[in-house]
């Protein structure tokens, strides 16, 4: 049995868990867990704000660790190993999605790290919140990071590919002019990564008093989305914006801002619809609303080898697995810069 924590119903907190891992079989990896980032996806889930949770529920898809044990058919991977695994453990591998190194679209809907359909018991995957974990080897991934910044490591496999892959895809780099709309967990690892970019990286966010810790994340410029002077001195002027804001809000403020063929790409799924957009904003000057989602394991790979070259990491806070549930409320209020991560050593106590 592996200790784990986790929710067994929607109104109850995280409790202690033991739940069984499967044996590897010729193509798994065993990995013991080390950290466990804490993604608000992880709080919607275990409380039953998203629906179809399956109970219990086990939390936890930015995770870094060693490997203990490997399959008969694995070549990429040996015991000793410093390992990631992100929101995915399996996909179809065989739709063009996949085929394209995309498997976060694949026609038949990717395997989550939790709560995914699984023939495990309990019938679906339990995730990081836990010692160990059991994953196919095409779904590991290779941390190059220095022991010391493993912790805070572990968020680059959901915030950072969230926001690598749309920065990649739509060609971000120097020559740009980038937003980032919200500095969270999302938001501050995408004013990292488009700064190391080489992008002209303005930082938009609701708060006056976030100015100072935005520029010292990378931003060259910070605005507040709530003072319109400030907003109207950036009209028609950026390449491309990354929102990451999850809330419903205007996007029409935004878009204004982009140039002619502009693109503002939504990584975040609001509770309630945002306002229905102007559409002439969009066809007078040929602007894009896009949308973006986590991203393929090539594609991660090449985001934590980026990361690792350039010594980037996320900013955490580092807990007690004991800590989760206030954790949580705390994350609820947005009070955390930028991301817990749980030590999941402290599972043994």
């Amino acid at each position: 049995m592996t200790k784990a924590f986790g929710a067994v119903t929607e109104h109850t907190p995280l409790v202690a868990l033991d739940i069984e891992r499967r044996e590897p079989g010729a193509h798994d990896v065993a990995i013991d867990i080390a950290y466990c980032g804490v993604c608000h996806s992880d709080l919607h889930q275990a409380r039953g704000e998203w629906a179809g949770t399956l109970y219990p529920c086990v939390p936890g898809h930015e995770i870094v660790g060693r490997v203990s044990a490997v399959g008969s058919e694995v070549t990429a991977f040996k015991v000793g190993d410093t390992v990631g695994v992100g929101c995915m453990v399996d996909s179809c591998q065989h739709c063009s999605a996949c085929d394209e190194g995309l498997e976060q679209y694949c026609d038949d809907g990717f395997i989550g790290t939790y709560n995914g359909a699984t023939a495990d018991a309990p019938g679906h995957t339990q995730g990081g919140y836990s010692q160990a974990i059991v994953v196919n080897d095409k779904f590991v991934l290779k941390v190059s990071h220095p022991a010391e910044q493993l912790a805070a490591v572990a968020p680059l496999l959901c915030a950072g590919i969230t926001t690598w892959s749309p920065l990649r895809h739509w060609k971000v780099g120097p020559g740009q002019k980038v937003g980032v709309v919200g500095i969270g967990g999302l938001g501050h690892m995408g004013v990292k990564l488009a700064h190391a970019l080489g992008a002209h990286v303005v930082a938009f966010t609701t708060s006056d008093s976030k100015r100072e810790a935005a520029l010292a994340l990378g931003a060259d410029e910070v605005v507040v989305s709530r003072n319109p002077d400030e907003m109207n001195a950036h009209a028609n002027s950026f390449d491309f914006i990354l929102n990451t804001v999850a809330a419903s809000h205007d996007l029409d403020a935004f878009t204004a801002l982009l140039k002619r063929d502009g693109t503002m790409t939504l990584v975040g799924v609001p509770e309630h619809p945002h306002p229905s957009p102007n559409v002439g904003a969009l066809i007078f000057r040929r602007r894009t609303i896009a949308g973006s989602l986590i991203g393929g394991i090539a594609e991660t790979q090449e985001m934590l080898d980026f990361c690792a070259e350039k010594g980037i990491v996320a900013d955490i806070e580092l807990i007690d697995i004991h800590d989760i549930n206030e954790a949580f409320d705390r994350m609820q209020r947005s009070d955390v810069k930028y991301r817990f991560v749980i030590d999941n050593a402290t599972l043994n106590a």
